[in-house]
């Protein structure tokens, strides 16, 4: 799954959430895009906030942002391996709303 950022109509950035069926990685992709711009479009969107280089995603709101669009069978059960394997990592937030998420630069950018 990728939480894309990217330069939206007049140069606003828009966030979307791509690839929802594919569970097994997860980064948020920044186009062409300041870090200030991508944080502030990630907070507007009710996803997250960009940190020190480092994406921290709602879990609650990204799951909401997919599921609708999933069609991968089992995909509830899939999501929350994933869910799991982050904390089993270190990359979910202490209180377990949010996923530390790296950031890669979107293709094209």
């Amino acid at each position: 799954m990728i939480v894309e950022v990217i330069g939206g109509t007049d140069e606003v950035p828009e966030v979307q959430v791509a690839d929802v069926d594919d569970l097994a990685r997860l980064h948020v992709a920044v186009g062409a895009v300041t870090d200030e711009e991508a944080d502030a479009a990630l907070r507007a969107a009710d996803l997250g906030r960009l940190e020190d280089g480092t994406a921290w995603i709602d879990v609650a709101a990204l799951r909401s942002a997919a599921e609708s669009r999933a069609t991968a069978d089992g995909w509830a059960q899939q999501w929350d391996g994933m869910v799991e394997q982050a904390r089993t990592q270190g990359w979910v937030s202490d209180d377990g709303a949010s996923l530390k998420v790296h950031v890669e630069p979107a293709a094209g950018a």
